[in-house]
């Protein structure tokens, strides 16, 4: 690349890298956007904003991202292959660039089924694999998908995938790594992290293979703020590995408040230990609308002051 974004700078350095997610409103106010950005400036060195996560309508995630950018926040924009063709991708491209998003992240996009809108139609042109290959055609070989080189300035953008560790079989999902990789992807950032047993089996793996060395991996950190809120995730969503042993972390406590504290303590334990494990660049962390907790967790892992 002949520029590089704060959160490439930070992990080509070999430091621990932090990103966060900030979640978009479901309107046209910025006031919200504005105070989460504040809440997290300088705990974090990239922020991610979802693009109609759980295909649910949302502010577009490029919007919430120039007005980090505006705060001097690093912006990581998504891209999915559910709403676009290759088209309307590769002009968002060219436009999220120009204004500054030095990063993307590249992703297939949740099924309609998970959302409210179920006359939408999904697109599909490509998976997340063929356009992460598409935007690493565009920035290093500077020609569209259809061959044509681009006249004067190309988009000049550090690619990011989303993977889970958690699938199984686990060479299945270090396989899948591989693919992504090969495809052009710089970073990683993966699916909540809760076994860390499982997750450093899986790093093994991609040791093995040498992947660690090809790209930086960046494993997600989601705070389980009630027993409920386990309980739905071990058992409702796929891939989440969640152990019985935080379960019945969980269960131990009193109250909300007293939850909202072990689910904290459980978050800052699980970043702890993932310091450790070779290969691992660095934590995501996704609050789910909760941003305020951001600073609290950094603060507890020890990630704060930035570089």
């Amino acid at each position: 690349m002949k520029t590089k974004s704060n959160l490439a700078r930070i992990l080509d350095s070999g430091q621990f890298a932090i990103t966060a997610e900030i979640s978009p409103p479901q309107n046209t106010e910025f006031d919200t956007i504005r105070k989460n950005i504040d809440l997290i400036k300088g705990y974090v060195d990239a922020f991610n904003v979802p693009d109609g996560q759980a295909a649910v309508v949302a502010m577009a995630s490029w919007a919430v991202c120039l007005v980090g950018i505006q705060e001097g926040l690093d912006a990581i924009v998504h891209m999915t292959c559910r709403d676009q063709n290759r088209i309307a991708l590769q002009m968002d491209i060219l436009a999220v660039s120009a204004f500054g998003i030095n990063n993307i992240l590249c992703l297939s996009g949740d099924p309609i089924y998970f959302g409210n809108h179920p006359k939408a139609k999904p697109v599909f042109d490509l998976d997340s694999i063929q356009l992460i290959g598409m935007v690493k055609q565009l920035r290093d070989e500077r020609k569209f998908d259809n061959g044509e080189l681009i006249v004067g300035t190309e988009p000049r953008l550090f690619i990011g995938a989303a993977v889970n560790p958690s699938a199984q079989p686990l060479e299945a999902a270090v396989g899948r790594l591989k693919d992504k990789v090969s495809a052009g992807a710089d970073f990683v950032q993966t699916q909540p992290i809760y076994n860390i047993e499982v997750f450093k089996e899986w790093m093994e793996l991609v040791r093995e293979k040498g992947l660690h060395k090809q790209v930086k991996i960046i494993p997600g950190i989601t705070p389980l703020m009630s027993l409920a809120a386990a309980r739905y995730m071990k058992t409702k969503v796929p891939n989440m590995d969640i152990p019985d042993v935080i379960i019945e972390r969980l269960k131990n406590v009193r109250n909300k408040e007293e939850a909202a504290e072990e689910g904290i303590k459980i978050a800052v334990e699980t970043i702890n230990q993932l310091k450790q494990i070779e290969g691992v660049a660095g934590v995501h962390i996704m609050t789910l609308q909760r941003e305020e907790l951001i600073p609290k967790i950094c603060n507890a892992a020890k990630l704060y002051p930035r570089p």
